[in-house]
């Protein structure tokens, strides 16, 4: 199965360790998506609400999936998610929250608010390869987005 090597993913993850062993497996997985990085709430919507003439000498393109961390400094995860999912400009992109909270409450909230998948990372390596995985395979090889404008 070919890659959607041209569809950039967004990575929202404050731990440097996390987001190092996730472009790790990624790789290792020739996972070859352009990958951007934000590491706070605020950092996401500076991202998404630039004017295209501030994101020079090249335009990037809308995520074609988001990579959520509830758990973040200053504006959170779930603010982020609610935020997004109301924004007619933002809601189709798909938001998969990645997070080490198994908390009933948080999945449900995030579903709730909009979520179209959530993973709980695992602590084990093996087990977090699996997961990983199983992000790529669906959400950057098998999944169909709607057109964007």
């Amino acid at each position: 199965m070919t890659k959607k090597l041209n569809k950039p993913l967004l990575v929202v993850e404050d731990s440097n360790e996390d987001f190092k062993m996730l472009q790790r497996l990624m790789r290792r997985m020739a996972v070859q998506n352009p990958i951007y990085r934000c590491t706070n709430g605020d950092e996401v919507l500076d991202f998404l609400y630039a004017p295209e003439s501030s994101q020079q000498p090249n335009t990037i393109p809308k995520p074609s999936v988001i990579l959520l961390d509830l758990n973040l400094p200053g504006i959170d995860g779930r603010d982020i998610l609610e935020r997004l999912k109301q924004d007619i400009c933002f809601k189709k992109i798909p938001i998969v929250v990645f997070t080490t909270s198994s908390n009933p409450k948080d999945i449900e909230f995030c579903y709730q608010k909009g979520a179209n998948g959530y993973l709980v990372k695992p602590m084990d390596a093996q087990e977090l390869q699996k997961t990983v995985q199983a992000f790529v395979d669906y959400w950057l090889e098998s999944n169909t987005l709607p057109p964007t404008e």
